[in-house]
């Protein structure tokens, strides 16, 4: 079945920098499009970037444009999410997705 796992969440201060992987199964993961969610507290679940399948095409959310680079590994079946600059308005839950599948996320928390 489907498994996605992500890792790399942590604490960090403000400007600070944190890459998050996410490791996938149980499906076709080259031929996929990826994306990253997160779900801040009392918040909705946001969709912060995607990546198609080859990695030549990606998109991100307004608030992190120009701070976060989504990228995979085909061989790895590995998406990341490399997030530069980190603002306490980043604290959040991650999420990686594949269509209706989610992993079980990873903590975020940008403070001083």
């Amino acid at each position: 079945q489907v498994q996605l796992v992500e890792s790399g969440g942590g604490l960090v201060q403000p400007g600070g920098s944190l890459r998050l992987s996410c490791a996938a199964s149980g499906f076709s993961f080259s031929t996929v499009a990826m994306r990253w969610y997160r779900q801040a507290p009392g918040k909705e679940r946001e969709l912060v970037a995607f990546i198609n399948w080859t990695g030549g095409n990606t998109n991100y959310a307004d608030s992190v444009k120009g701070r976060f680079t989504i990228s995979r590994d085909n061989a790895k079946k590995t998406v990341y999410l490399q997030m530069n600059n980190l603002k306490p308005e980043d604290t959040a839950v991650y999420y990686c997705n594949f269509q209706n599948s989610w992993g079980q996320g990873t903590q975020v928390t940008v403070s001083s």
